[in-house]
Order: structure tokens, then C-alpha cells, then sequence
């Protein structure tokens, strides 16, 4: 077992990405000043020009979290002059990074992290810095509490970019228009991995519309090369990362409500690492439900809605034909 020092400072070196919310970014850079990163990259996209006044509010942003970097550290910044949407800002922000580093935490500017995490990532990074098998190591539970296994984490066949850390080894696999991968082979590739059929629909449907340009992401690319290659990722058994961007003034988060919105955070005072090396498949699976659920039941709904409108249409036709 490894105890933590309440006053650990750490070691990784810290990507920061932000856009235009002061109030957000401030939150994350006051446990980021805690914990006192020796080297601090903040990448930023430029201001969107269809929203008004977008670009005050980016400058305020970028001027906050620079006047607040007051601990001796390296200083690096990646501040783009024109809006390029999340897929390219945040995905080369990281490009960027590991081009300077091997290894180290990213944080977006609405991922509000526990005390505790930066030592939790530091720690695993070293024990598996050549550990092919893991990909990530993620900060995020999203099943509020519930525990799996004995151990102060588990191994997860999901991603979550609330808060990791990572490679570079792990990043030089990403593929940010998922060119090596056609459409055609991936629910195939799905089935090997998952086996409920309206999972591996949503999966199909994410995969197709981000390769098209449908959704402006950069993460759900991640998701499919560490499936494709049959990486795991580490999920915490105290959830060290909580989201606090959902609701007004977020881009896609929108719904305050979200089962995902605002999970209180858990300071880890030690870790026990896991005996196997076995994914937790029933924590991805409930996790999957969480996520996907509503999609499900909304396309239930629809089936059964067009399917009594058939029944109906028949049930007229039927009566003109006796007429």
C-alpha cells in the first residue's frame, strides 16, 4: 500500500486547455496551483466569430489563468488566433504537448480534480509507464461511488477524457480521423468486444458519425484505437475528477441533470493495486447504460411508434378495400 503526503507536490508535468469560461478554468487552476506542477502548458482555442462577444470572453479567460500561474514552474502556451473547433484544438493541444513530453496530466477547463489526483496519476504513470496494456489512466467514476474489487482502482475497456493522464507511447496511437479504420469492418470489431446488441448499435453510430464530421470531437477517436488494440485503461474506485461545465454557458453538456454532472469528488489517502489484470466488464457495462440509455429508449420509442402507424395504416387501408 502507498500513503499520501496531504502536501504532495507533483512531478508530471500538466497540459491545461481552456476556452472562454473564467469561473470553470479558475476552479481547475486553484488545485492545479496546489499541487505545484514543475512545467504548466495552457493551450487555447480562438473565439468562434458567430458569437458575439465570445472573443472578450477568451481573452478574459486566457489573462485569468495566466495572472494565477504564480508558483515556480516552466510556462509553456499554445493560444490559437482563430476558432478551430474541439476536435483540432484540443487533439493538437495533446499533439503538442507530447511533442515536449513523454508523459504527463491533461485537464480541460471544467474537469475539477481532487487534491488527490495528481499524486494518484504520478504514481501510476510510473508503475506502468512501460506497461503496454494501459492506455490511460483515467480520474473520472462515473458510477458514484460504487466500488469494484478490493483494490483503489480497476481496469475498464471505456475511456474517459475528464481528467488523465497518459504517453506519449499511448498518444502515438491516436488517430484523429480514424483513417485506419472503414466503417464497414467495425461492427465486427464491436462484437468482439461487446454483447449487447443496442450497445454495439450506439458504438456503430458513434463511430460513423465522427469519422464523417458529425460530431466535433476529439475523444471518441481515442475510444476506438484503445478498442481496436485491446488496450485498458484505469478507472478510480474514489472518483478524482468531477465535471463541472455541464449546464449553461457549455458547449455540449448542456443538461445540468446529467446523471455525469457535477459526481462529488473522493480524496484516495493510499492505493492498492489490483491482483489481475482483468477488465471489469459488469462497471463498463453499467456505465454504458448510463450513457446510452436514453438514446435507447428514444429509438424503442420510435419503433414502436412507426410500427403503430403501420398497424394503422394497414387497419385503413383494410376498410377502403371494403368499401
Amino acid at each position: 500500500m502507498e500513503k499520501r503526503d496531504p502536501n504532495y507536490q507533483t512531478q508530471s508535468p500538466v497540459l491545461f486547455i481552456i476556452f472562454s469560461r473564467t469561473d470553470t478554468s479558475l476552479q481547475v487552476l486553484e488545485r492545479i496551483r496546489y499541487a505545484k506542477p514543475p512545467r504548466i502548458y495552457i493551450a487555447a482555442d480562438g473565439a468562434r466569430t458567430t458569437v458575439p462577444g465570445e472573443d472578450v470572453k477568451c481573452a478574459e479567460t486566457k489573462a485569468a489563468v495566466m495572472s494565477g500561474i504564480n508558483w515556480d514552474c516552466e510556462v509553456r502556451t499554445l493560444f490559437k488566433e482563430e476558432n478551430v473547433g474541439p476536435k483540432i484544438a484540443i487533439s493538437s493541444a495533446i499533439d503538442w504537448f507530447f511533442a515536449n513530453e513523454t508523459e504527463g496530466i491533461i485537464l480541460e477547463h471544467d474537469c475539477l480534480p481532487a487534491h488527490s489526483f495528481f499524486w494518484y496519476c504520478d504514481r501510476l504513470l510510473e508503475k506502468y509507464r512501460y506497461d503496454t496494456r494501459i492506455w490511460l489512466i483515467s480520474g473520472s467514476n462515473l458510477l458514484k461511488g460504487k466500488k469494484w474489487g478490493d483494490a483503489s482502482y480497476y481496469y475498464s475497456h471505456l475511456t474517459n477524457g475528464w481528467g488523465f493522464a497518459t504517453w506519449k507511447r499511448s498518444w502515438d496511437m491516436y488517430d484523429v480521423n480514424l483513417s485506419q479504420f472503414e466503417e464497414s469492418e467495425v461492427r465486427g470489431y464491436l462484437e468482439k468486444i461487446f454483447t449487447d446488441k443496442m450497445i454495439i448499435g450506439q458504438w456503430e453510430k458513434l463511430f460513423r458519425e465522427t469519422k464523417s464530421g458529425k460530431i466535433n470531437t476529439w475523444d471518441y477517436q481515442a475510444t476506438f484505437v484503445h478498442f481496436f488494440n485491446n488496450c485498458l485503461n484505469i478507472i478510480p474506485n474514489q472518483n478524482q475528477v468531477s465535471n463541472i461545465g455541464f449546464g449553461e454557458g457549455a458547449e455540449n453538456t448542456l443538461n445540468a441533470d446529467h446523471a455525469f454532472a457535477a459526481i462529488s469528488l473522493e480524496e484516495m489517502d493510499n492505493i492498492i493495486h489490483p491482483k489481475l489484470m482483468l477488465p471489469q466488464k459488469e462497471a463498463d457495462h453499467e456505465v454504458l447504460l448510463l450513457e446510452f440509455l436514453p438514446a435507447i429508449e428514444h429509438q424503442k420509442s420510435l419503433r414502436k411508434h412507426n410500427s403503430a402507424r403501420r398497424k394503422f395504416k394497414r387497419w385503413l387501408k383494410s376498410l377502403f378495400k371494403k368499401s
